[in-house]
């Protein structure tokens, strides 16, 4: 019995529990009693002279900046409180906020509230404020509104306004509000790998105009900014007549030795590919829009000198620069992401080539340069790259086909020969996994291959893998996820749809879901985890189409876009967007 009362005792008595749901009218009172001015117990002044009621409750309960004023300062006993630095329209647009809730945040105000708000403290206002702003930046507010975010600690704001000055660097420059930018602002934009432009000389020109409105004090940050200017990814005459040439430069000693480096990387760049300087200058800025596509080169087909640029990203065909003269059948590889060589091949004479020309996509001038010379001509051959060496590999001359195969050393700038494979391979299909160099199919003669040979370049020495299921010359090879694949190509009666798939840890040929189309001597790419197909041949006409193949899905996948000539015998490389 003692022990029941004692539970009796410990519970609770019963209670029901009543929530006010809305606290509207409430509200409409207390601005009410605001406006008639009745139980007010305190007036803020501005500077300018205006005064405003209010209650000191009201104002403490909705704001922290009030809420201190009035219980640990002198304001707490004074009836009249002055509010420095705040434009009194501002300051009743936010006291009317604190008994309604509501404010409108336009054009003509939006900066003098965000300014009150953050000195008030209220995070509500300031936040509408520079939500408000980040929808109405453009070129004639951008500056401005870049300061104000920076001086008010709008971390969102800046950002989303120096994005916009990046992103319209060329139009922004020419404003008279960039000349007003600090220091430190001009550093970070120089510096900016979001930075879009068209030539790093506007950038050079931009930083010389901005350093000469204020040279006395800006000339000490001019050796900071220079750091950041891609000057070698100029041209060697622009360097020369007009950086080298220009008074602020000619008399600082740390700024020509950034434009004298520029001037030797164009010196030397295009006889050393791989010993140039490797620092930020000699770099593409690299914008997080920025990304890769994929470049076809060559090809049998009407103007097919034109080079054309996918963007997977945009789902477009574009032009590229022009090739030196057409080439049919040529070798194509691609090095450091930037570097684009293209070799051999022939012209509509029948001549086959050893030529070798080079396309530096990182250069403001992008057109094609001769290099180095194979030592053999060759046309319809497979090129591999393997740490910056370049192989060529098979093909044939005017004659025969090759199975001979030799190298290049981008950094001697030498061809030299290496082993032979065991089998001549006129039109074969080139793909390089774990360092080693697999020659796929092609033909000797009227002769379709199905046998596929290694080469593995710390022995010298090629090595015969497992067959493929059919015989194909002009064979499409790509690698993905550790995967070789074999994609289309001819019997030498007829085209393909079929791809096979081979895994060294299994040492077998295996067959994945047909293609879309049939296709024989497409070009080849692999990008963002797909193995796209482009263009090629069928039984009645050259192709202008792609597709790729998603090995998540285990399927095959058109291309919407097509490309702007159809092609076939092209070569297809994945560089960075230029």
């Amino acid at each position: 019995m003692q022990n029941t009362m004692q539970i009796q005792e410990l519970c609770e008595p019963p209670k029901y529990v009543y929530k006010k749901t809305s606290y509207a009218e409430m509200l409409k009172i207390l601005e009410s009693l605001r406006q008639d001015e009745m139980f007010c117990d305190i007036k803020l002044k501005t500077d300018s002279g205006g005064i405003i009621s209010g209650h000191k409750v009201i104002l403490a309960s909705a704001c922290s900046y009030f809420q201190a004023m009035f219980t640990n300062f002198a304001e707490k006993n004074q009836d009249i409180v002055v509010i420095k630095h705040i434009h009194h329209t501002a300051l009743q647009i936010l006291i009317d906020f604190l008994y309604t809730g509501v404010i409108t945040v336009t054009e003509n105000n939006a900066r003098v509230l965000l300014e009150a708000a953050n000195l008030l403290q209220i995070q509500e206002v300031k936040d509408a404020c520079v939500e408000f702003l980040q929808t109405q930046l453009c070129l004639t507010n951008c500056i401005d509104t870049y300061a104000l975010a920076d001086l008010h600690d709008c971390t969102e704001l800046i950002r989303r306004s120096e994005l916009y000055i990046q992103q319209h660097f060329s139009h922004v420059v020419e404003l008279d509000e960039f000349l007003s930018i600090s220091s430190e602002q001009m550093v970070k934009l120089i510096a900016s790998e979001e930075l879009i432009v068209l030539s790093e000389r506007k950038v050079f020109e931009s930083v010389i105009q901005w350093v000469k409105h204020d040279v006395i004090s800006r000339n000490c940050v001019l050796p900071q900014l220079m750091e950041h200017i891609r000057l070698p990814l100029t041209s060697k005459d622009y360097i020369l007549k007009k950086v080298l040439n220009e008074p602020l430069i000619y008399n600082c000693l740390k700024s020509q030795e950034y434009a004298n480096e520029a001037f030797d990387f164009q010196f030397h760049k295009s006889d050393e590919l791989v010993t140039i300087p490797n620092n930020i200058r000699t770099k593409p800025r690299q914008r997080s829009g920025s990304h890769k596509v994929i470049l076809l080169v060559g090809g049998l087909g009407l103007n097919t000198f034109t080079t054309e640029l996918y963007d997977p990203k945009i789902n477009q065909w574009q032009y590229g620069p022009q090739m030196i003269t057409q080439r049919i059948g040529g070798g194509l590889a691609v090095v450091k992401e930037n570097f684009v060589f293209f070799m051999g091949g022939f012209c509509h004479s029948r001549k086959t080539h050893r030529s070798v020309y080079v396309l530096d996509f990182s250069s403001e001038l992008l057109s094609w340069k001769p290099s180095i010379d194979m030592i053999v001509p060759r046309q319809h051959l497979g090129v591999g790259i393997i740490n910056n060496y370049i192989y060529a590999v098979g093909g044939a001359d005017e004659h025969f086909s090759l199975n001979s195969a030799e190298v290049f050393d981008c950094s001697t700038q030498e061809w030299c020969m290496i082993s032979s494979m065991s089998t001549r391979r006129n039109l074969v299909g080139i793909g390089v996994l774990n360092n080693l160099l697999y020659a796929v199919g092609g033909n000797v003669g009227h002769d379709v291959l199905n046998s596929v040979e290694c080469y593995h370049p710390c022995l010298d020495k090629w090595t015969p893998i497992a067959n493929m299921h059919k015989s194909r010359c002009g064979v499409g090879v790509g690698v993905l996820n550790d995967v070789l694949y074999a994609v289309g190509g001819f019997s030498g009666k007829a085209y393909y749809k079929s791809v096979e798939a081979y895994r060294p840890s299994t040492g077998v040929w295996t067959t994945i879901p047909y293609m879309h189309e049939f296709r024989g001597f497409a070009g080849v790419a692999v990008l963002d985890g797909l193995l796209y197909v482009i263009g090629g041949s069928n039984s009645t006409s050259q192709l202008n189409s792609a597709e790729f193949y998603n090995p998540n899905t285990n399927t095959w996948t058109m291309v919407t876009a097509s490309m702007n000539i159809p092609r076939d015998y092209l070569g297809a490389v994945v560089i960075d967007k230029p």
